[in-house]
């Protein structure tokens, strides 16, 4: 676990007035990691920044911890699948907005971190300035994504559970990720399969994923 503290420098009073107390930064990529952090100390958005890199040591962190205000969740974890974090808030006291990081910008990929209930998604694309938008942003409240900021509200007739499971399947992962990253056993994760098939009318795990896209479900 790495910490970036911020103290008063030359940058806005705008950057100040908006700072979060504390922002979580999922990833394991230590560079990639370490070079987000200090922007966001640069740009005074944060007056702390915690790096971790795994789901595990996130939630021990978000458990255990000082209160953090913002979590900056990588999509892809060494395997694991970063959106199965945010069930985990669930019982938390104060819940955290949870901004997706991603190599992964296609109009899918975004859709499913919306239907998952994250609060903005930024590309690891981006540059500085959409960095602050997007940090200024959800400090007022309002979410991030490309095209529009409210976070997208699913219409699908599925439980949380459940939409996790499809975003994980669209992903391309097998049953047995799946249950790794969910927490799961396989009889679950077939229970839950079973049920969105039937939901969608489909036989299979490609037409249920075409299926679901065109419902607009990813």
């Amino acid at each position: 676990m790495h910490v970036t503290s911020l103290r008063h420098g030359s940058s806005s009073a705008e950057h100040r007035i908006a700072a979060f107390e504390k922002v979580l930064l999922v990833d394991d990529h230590a560079l990639f990691a370490q070079a987000l952090a200090g922007l966001i100390r640069q740009e005074e958005l944060a007056l702390s920044v915690v790096t971790v890199g795994t789901l595990e040591a996130a939630a021990e962190h978000l458990v255990h911890g000082a209160g953090v205000d913002l979590v900056l969740l990588d999509l892809a974890l060494n395997g694991e699948a970063g959106l199965s974090l945010l069930p985990r808030l669930a019982g938390l006291k104060n819940t955290p907005p949870v901004v997706i990081i991603s190599s992964s910008e296609d109009e899918s990929t975004v859709r499913a971190v919306r239907t998952a209930g994250a609060a903005g998604f930024l590309a690891k694309s981006a540059g500085r300035a959409a960095l602050v938008r997007m940090m200024q942003s959800v400090r007022r409240g309002q979410g991030y994504f490309p095209g529009g900021t409210a976070p997208l509200v699913s219409e699908a007739p599925l439980t949380p559970r459940q939409l996790e499971v499809l975003t994980l399947l669209a992903q391309g992962f097998p049953n047995k990720r799946i249950c790794q990253s969910l927490g799961l056993t396989e009889h679950t994760v077939k229970t839950h399969l079973k049920a969105i098939f039937t939901h969608l009318g489909v036989h299979n795990r490609t037409e249920c994923v075409n299926r679901a896209r065109a419902l607009g479900w990813l």
